[in-house]
């Protein structure tokens, strides 16, 4: 039976275990460190526009996240991309009665951020239920790739508007994707059209990307065609994680939405929320050793092999973290220096094909090349 109500301490330190070892910084740990740096972006109102926007509980949470975010400096962009995991369980205070936990990738437009996020809720969510949740997930496509579907789902109500619920056809003349969700809740979609079969070459490249994705990381999921994100807020990739029946988290690429908040033009985003009852009095601090070891790796052989690799080197409480979804090596080292933690674990495409790892020892500079095969076990043993 899946579980209803979770302890708002067991949540917060399953979420940071999570977010560690997939490469999200919490939220907390950036507006620490730019606390005061951004007052000239407080007059600024990027605002202006969202009242005019219809947003879905899963949006209004989205937006209250991304004004928090604005005021991060560097603002998330495709050379300084963001991944932030958030929640709004805090240490010291009473526990929520509904607990939130997110995920983002900010900045980036690459299928990898999707293949990501959905890897560590697929982590998360196995942590709190205690079973494997099912990953569905499908593609709404861009502005041109909505607009098709609009137009199909408004000849699909035309044609069947004798045998539809009366409810549906009333709806679909204000709006279709609400109007699809009704016949698909009412069991009577065999023939609903689906998104995917109208998508623009630029989306079905960006969906086949992350299909791919997920297939070399041997990540399972199912395609749901009946699966549609409403409004203007979302495109392309939209996803869920069921649980005993029950939707439990949803996640979706948000590029658009970005420009509310930000002064710069919209920017690849990707987000997820989960949300579930939360127990407890004062949510007690989160205590983590200090990291050992920082993990770098170069090209998509690489990000592929540690996005398999994350699981194991967290289920053995391997002091490490790593930053899958960035690219560029020199912010990869960047973020290592911040962390300055004494071992550098280094796989580029090279190693990642011989399926070895380069260990070096960030005093000495010595250098040791180690087999994937025990690597978490030899890991474990210096930590």
């Amino acid at each position: 039976m899946t579980r209803d109500v979770i302890p708002a301490d067991e949540l917060l330190s399953k979420a940071s275990s999570v977010g560690q070892y997939y490469g999200f910084t919490p939220l907390s740990g950036f507006t620490t460190r730019t606390r005061g740096r951004s007052e000239k972006n407080k007059n600024k109102n990027y605002l202006e526009t969202l009242p005019q926007l219809a947003l879905d509980p899963v949006a209004e949470t989205v937006a209250n996240f991304l004004k928090q975010v604005r005021n991060i400096e560097p603002a998330p962009s495709p050379r300084h991309p963001l991944f932030i995991w958030h929640t709004n369980i805090t240490p010291g205070r009473p526990a929520p009665r509904k607990a939130i936990v997110q995920f983002h990738a900010l900045g980036t437009d690459r299928a990898l951020s999707d293949a990501i996020i959905i890897r560590a809720l697929i982590a998360l969510t196995h942590d709190l239920f205690h079973e494997e949740p099912t990953v569905r997930i499908n593609s709404m496509g861009d502005k041109e790739t909505r607009a098709r579907y609009a137009r199909e789902l408004t000849n699909f109500f035309k044609r069947r508007s004798e045998t539809l619920p009366e409810e549906c056809v009333t709806r679909a003349k204000q709006d279709t994707l609400l109007a699809a969700e009704l016949v698909i809740a009412r069991e009577c979609a065999e023939d609903l059209p689906a998104p995917t079969e109208q998508l623009s070459d630029a989306s079905r490249k960006r969906f086949e990307d992350l299909l791919e994705y997920l297939e070399m990381t041997e990540t399972p999921y199912e395609l749901a065609r009946n699966l549609i994100s409403r409004g203007s807020v979302w495109n392309d990739t939209c996803f869920e994680l069921v649980v005993g029946g029950q939707r439990v988290a949803w996640g979706s690429r948000y590029n658009d939405f970005t420009r509310h908040f930000f002064p710069s033009p919209s920017f690849g985003a990707t987000g997820a929320v989960l949300k579930i009852m939360s127990s407890g009095t004062v949510v007690k601090k989160i205590t983590t050793p200090r990291l050992r070891f920082s993990f770098v790796h170069i090209g998509d052989e690489a990000k592929r092999l540690s996005i398999r690799l994350a699981e194991e080197f967290r289920k053995m409480h391997i002091p490490l973290a790593q930053d899958i979804g960035v690219e560029s090596l020199t912010e990869q080292l960047y973020l290592v220096e911040r962390r300055n933690s004494p071992y550098l674990i280094i796989m580029g495409r090279k190693e990642a094909l011989e399926r070895s790892v380069i260990l070096r020892d960030r005093q000495t500079q010595v250098e040791t090349v180690l087999s994937l095969t025990g690597l978490a076990e030899h890991l474990k043993a210096m930590a």
